[in-house]
């Protein structure tokens, strides 16, 4: 695959503090330029930005994906093979509360992944996932 380029998303948070350290502690992300309603991360080499917003009640929409309720909207990395074993064990060390615990999705299918879902303090939904062989991240 050639290099990819470098995406920037940018999610509300009802409470910047728990979400920055959730960022930066938990999922070990750097911490770059900040003000006092947001903060920006390396999120994985990827631009993230945590931005003040006032808790929402709305209700978590899902679809079904291989059988499990997956949370809609979502964002995340797809991650080396190995680097997602690593960081998958480093999130039960942390006792992440997973929405879908990490798993094998549409096994011995085309677009074999492993896969795992979680929230971040403020609700919204990350999905980290990897391919044993990454040209099947856009197969048929």
């Amino acid at each position: 695959m050639s290099k990819i380029s470098p995406f920037h998303i940018a999610i509300p948070v009802h409470n910047l503090e728990d979400c920055r350290l959730f960022y930066r502690d938990v999922l070990n992300c750097e911490e770059g330029r900040s003000s006092d309603h947001w903060f920006d991360f390396n999120f994985f080499g990827h631009q993230l930005v945590i931005h003040y917003k006032p808790k929402s009640e709305e209700v978590v929409h899902t679809n079904s994906v291989d059988g499990k309720s997956v949370p809609v909207p979502h964002y995340g990395v797809v991650l080396d093979w190995d680097k997602f074993q690593e960081f998958s064990a480093h999130l039960k060390s942390k006792n992440i509360e997973f929405v879908i615990e990490p798993y094998i999705r549409f096994e011995g299918l085309v677009g074999e992944q492993t896969t795992m879902f979680f929230y971040d303090p403020a609700g919204n939904a990350l999905e980290f996932k990897a391919f044993k062989d990454r040209n099947q991240l856009f197969a048929k």
